[in-house]
């Protein structure tokens, strides 16, 4: 792959990343049952990928408005931990996890779809904007997903990063010549 050298010099520094929900890891469609049951369907490449980027060490956190249960289940069920919901004020979410985790701004990348999470975009090292995010929010951006949101845009985040630093090769040989990593 080949990148923006200031696109890559950006995700070479980067050792967080955190994500909104709605519209990053799903579709951002909302599927109700006729009792008012909510469901989210999650694409399971965007969940390889994050946990790939755990194995080399980066840290992966949730920041999301709302609340469901499906979230918890599908995220646990990838070994993230940092999982914050029901926030509205993202900006205090994200200090309190940078706080935690030990790292700067500018070591974190945060991807989004819409206006809720243009504050964070903003000043993180790495903003991230879906395919189909809000314009407003394209703008603030560092990287535009070529993937919508819910279809694998998280997974191509994720490989980014993990190329342009030096990591993706070594995955990648390691499932050819071992099925899996070691």
């Amino acid at each position: 792959m080949s990148f923006d050298p200031e696109l890559g010099e950006k995700a070479t520094q980067i050792r967080a990343l955190i994500l909104d929900v709605d519209g990053v890891l799903t579709t951002g469609a909302l599927f109700y049952s006729s009792e008012g049951e909510a469901f989210k369907n999650f694409f399971v490449q965007d969940g390889q990928g994050l946990k790939l980027l755990m194995r080399c060490g980066i840290e992966v956190g949730i920041i999301t408005a709302r609340q469901h249960p499906s979230i918890t289940f599908r995220l646990t069920e990838l070994g993230i931990e940092h999982i914050i919901q029901k926030q509205h004020n993202k900006l205090d979410a994200w200090q309190k996890l940078m706080d935690r985790w030990g790292v700067t701004a500018q070591q974190c990348a945060y991807m989004g779809d819409d206006l809720p999470d243009l504050a964070i975009i903003d000043r993180v090292g790495l903003g991230i904007a879906v395919a189909n995010a809000n314009t407003a929010l394209m703008e603030y951006a560092d990287y535009i997903t070529q993937n919508p949101g819910g279809y694998g845009a998280v997974r191509e985040v994720c490989d980014l990063i993990l190329e342009v630093q030096g990591k993706l090769p070594d995955i990648i040989t390691q499932f050819h010549q071992h099925g899996g990593l070691i």
